[in-house]
C-alpha cells in the first residue's frame, strides 16, 4: 500500500511523532523551559508531527511556545474537545493563537459533540486556516461509532489506540482506514509506558537490533510503523534523551509479520 502523505511533514513516511498528554501540561519558567527543551530536541532529531489537545491542560499552549521560530518546520495536529455548546469557538482561537494563524490537522476529540464540531472544522478547511480534518477516539467501546464517522464524516485522518499488546484496531479500523484512504496516525504507541517494564530477552533484543531497534521503545514503536496502513507514531515523553531515541525508529527496516507476532507473544506471555 502507497501510504498518502498528511499534508507537510517531510519526506517520507511512515513518521514518529510526539504525542503531548500529561508530558507538557505543566505551568512556570522553569517546567517550562524544560519541556520547551523536549520540544526543539525532538524537532533537532528530525520529529515533525505534533499533537495536543485542549483536554490536554496547558499542552497546546507549552507545544507552541516550545515550537517558536520553528513552528514552520512542525505539522501540528490538535483537537476540539467541546462538552458545551460554544466551547469550540474559544478553543479554535486559543490554537490558532498558539500555532502561528493554522492548524496541520484539526480532530474532533473522542467524537465529543461531533455534530457541531465536525462542521466547524470543515468550514476552517475550506477558508485554509486548517488544512486536514480527523477524527480520534480511545475507547473500544467506541469505535463501532468512530467507523460510522470515518464513512460519513468528510474526513482526512483517524488517529486510534494501537500497540503490540492493545491490537483491537488493528482489526475493526484500520482496514476501513485503508479502504478509505484515510492517513492513520497511532496514540499510545507504548502503552502509556506500561509496555516498558520488563527488558527484552536476549533473543529478541538481538533480532530487533539487526532491525534498528536497539531499545524496547524503538521494538514498540517499529511493531507500529511497520504496518504499512499507519502513518505516524505519537509516544509522548517528557525527557530529551527518550524524543531523539524515539525519532531513531521512525526510519527503516521495518518488522516482518514474524518480527511483529514475536514482540507481541512477548508481551502477552513476558516470562
Amino acid at each position: 500500500m502507497e501510504r498518502r502523505k498528511l499534508g507537510r511533514m517531510g519526506p517520507d513516511l511512515p513518521v514518529v511523532g510526539m504525542g503531548t498528554w500529561k508530558v507538557l501540561d505543566v505551568k512556570g519558567p522553569e517546567l517550562e523551559g524544560e519541556r520547551h527543551r523536549v520540544v526543539q530536541t525532538a524537532l533537532e532529531a528530525g520529529i515533525r508531527v505534533f499533537d495536543s489537545s485542549p483536554m490536554y491542560g496547558e499542552s497546546e499552549r507549552v507545544l507552541g511556545s516550545g515550537l517558536g521560530p520553528r513552528r514552520k518546520d512542525a505539522f501540528v495536529a490538535t483537537k476540539i474537545w467541546a462538552k458545551a455548546k460554544g466551547e469550540c469557538e474559544r478553543q479554535i482561537a486559543n490554537a490558532l493563537s498558539y500555532y502561528g494563524g493554522r492548524i496541520d490537522l484539526y480532530q474532533v476529540h473522542n467524537l465529543s459533540r461531533i455534530e457541531e464540531v465536525l462542521p466547524r472544522l470543515q468550514e476552517l478547511k475550506e477558508t485554509g486556516v486548517v488544512r486536514r480534518v480527523g477524527l480520534t477516539h480511545w475507547d473500544p467501546a467506541s469505535f463501532d461509532s468512530l467507523a460510522l464517522w470515518m464513512r460519513k464524516g468528510n474526513v482526512d485522518a483517524v488517529q486510534l489506540p494501537l500497540n503490540a499488546l492493545d491490537r483491537q484496531a488493528e482489526e475493526r479500523l484500520l482496514p476501513l482506514a485503508e479502504e478509505l484512504g484515510l492517513g492513520v496516525l497511532v496514540m499510545v504507541p507504548l502503552g502509556s509506558g506500561r509496555l516498558l517494564s520488563r527488558p527484552l530477552p536476549p533473543p529478541l533484543e538481538r533480532r530487533f537490533r539487526d532491525k534498528g531497534a536497539t531499545t524496547l521503545a524503538q521494538a514498540l514503536l517499529k511493531w507500529v510503523l511497520s504496518d504499512p496502513r499507519v502513518h505516524v507514531a505519537l509516544p509522548a515523553t517528557s525527557r530529551p534523551d527518550r524524543a531523539a531515541e524515539n525519532a531513531q525508529a521512525g526510519s527503516p527496516p521495518w518488522f516482518d509479520a514474524e518480527d511483529r507476532e514475536a514482540l507481541s507473544a512477548f508481551l502477552r506471555h513476558p516470562t
